[in-house]
């Protein structure tokens, strides 16, 4: 983003943003910031995550270096997985973010609602397009 009077995603920021605010990265970072965990722990956490999407969703924190994975030398091996300082950082963010949809969240809702029926009225139903 270049300044306050222009707003503007890069490629950058929104792969970043795309990587840090998926479907399970929250869940995974919420956790985290509680204490570490292991793998198998966090799959118990957000028991609705398969094991493929929580791999590669850590994988993708890792690389950002929002989390650490540590190699516990145990037998068998065990790997544990921590937030970082860097990931500590987005806590105020989300919480901003949090705050704003639980307050606005009725108000969407509403939007949403009037959305719906007004498609229904015109009888275009969901995954109809949208005449530009």
């Amino acid at each position: 983003m270049d300044t306050a009077d222009e707003f503007r995603i890069d490629a950058p920021h929104r792969e970043l943003l795309d990587q840090i605010l998926d479907k399970w990265s929250l869940s995974v970072l919420n956790e985290l910031c509680e204490h570490p965990c292991r793998f198998n722990e966090l799959r118990r956490a957000i028991p609705q995550v398969t094991q493929k999407s929580l791999t590669a969703t850590l994988r993708r924190l890792e690389r950002n270096g929002v989390i650490d994975r540590e190699v516990i030398s145990t037998r068998p091996v065990a790997i544990r997985y921590r937030i970082t300082p860097l990931g500590k950082t987005l806590r105020p963010p989300v919480d901003v973010l949090l705050a704003w949809a639980a307050e606005h969240l009725p108000a969407i809702e509403r939007a949403r609602d009037a959305f719906d029926a007004q498609e229904d009225r015109a009888g275009t139903g969901a995954g109809s397009a949208i005449p530009t």
